[in-house]
C-alpha cells in the first residue's frame, strides 16, 4: 500500500508543480521563440512578395525601354540571387548572404527606377505607374517587417541571457540557441527611391541617355 502511494507521488507533485513554473517565466522562452520565428516568417514573406512584382516591371519597362537591357538584366540576376537563399535565424553565413542578395535587388531596382525617369511615355504609362505603387508598399512592408522581428528577437536573445530565463535555457530548454537580427546594409534600409509628380521633369532626364 506504502509503494502505491509512492508511484503516485511523483506525478502529483509534477502537476501541483505547474502552476509555479508557469509564474516563474518556465514558457516564456518557448512563447517568445515562436513569435520571432513567425516575425522571420513575415520578413520572408514581404521579400518574396517585393519579388513576384519584379518580372512584370521588367516586362513592361522593357516593352518600352528594351535598349537598356543591362540594367533589366541586373535586375532579373538579383532577383534569381534573392529568391535561391534558403536561411534560418541561427546560420550566420546563410543570413548573411541572405541579407547581401536582399540588398542588391533593392540596388538593382533603385537604378533601374532611375533610368527609366528618361521615358516620359513609361512615366504616364498606368500599368507601370501601378506596379511602382505596389512596389513602394513592399518596399514599406519589409522595413515594418523587419523592425517587428528584430524586436522580438531582441525580446527573446534578452529571455536567454537574464534571470530566470538563463536557467530555463540550460535546464528545461536545453536547445535554446539566440538568433540572429536582421542588420540590413544601408542600400537594403533604403526604399527604391519612386516619383509620382509627373508635372515636374525627372531629375535625371536631362543627364540620362538610353543605352545604345
Amino acid at each position: 500500500m506504502m509503494t502505491a502511494k509512492r508511484s503516485w507521488a511523483g506525478p502529483i507533485l509534477a502537476l501541483a508543480m505547474i502552476p509555479a513554473l508557469a509564474g516563474c517565466g518556465v514558457n516564456a522562452i518557448p512563447t517568445k521563440e515562436e513569435r520571432a520565428r513567425a516575425a522571420w516568417g513575415d520578413v520572408q514573406s514581404q521579400y518574396q512578395r517585393r519579388a513576384d512584382l519584379v518580372p512584370n516591371l521588367v516586362a513592361t519597362v522593357q516593352a518600352s525601354a528594351v535598349q537598356e537591357r543591362t540594367v533589366l538584366n541586373e535586375v532579373i540576376e538579383a532577383r534569381a540571387r534573392a529568391t535561391a537563399v534558403n536561411v534560418s535565424p541561427e546560420d550566420a553565413a546563410a543570413m548573411q548572404e541572405f541579407q547581401a542578395s536582399q540588398s542588391e535587388l533593392a540596388g538593382a531596382l533603385s537604378r533601374l527606377l532611375l533610368v527609366v525617369e528618361a521615358y516620359p511615355e513609361l512615366q504616364s504609362n498606368r500599368n507601370f505607374l501601378e506596379l511602382q505603387s505596389q512596389l513602394e508598399g513592399a518596399e514599406n512592408r519589409i522595413a515594418i517587417a523587419r523592425r517587428d522581428y528584430n524586436e522580438a528577437v531582441r525580446d527573446y536573445n534578452t529571455e536567454l541571457r537574464t534571470f530566470p530565463g538563463v536557467v530555463w535555457a540550460s535546464t528545461v530548454h536545453g536547445g535554446s540557441e539566440p538568433m540572429l537580427p536582421f542588420e540590413a546594409t544601408e542600400a537594403a534600409q533604403t526604399a527604391p527611391e519612386v516619383n509620382f509628380n509627373l508635372d515636374a521633369p525627372p531629375a535625371s532626364a536631362a543627364q540620362a541617355t538610353p543605352d545604345q
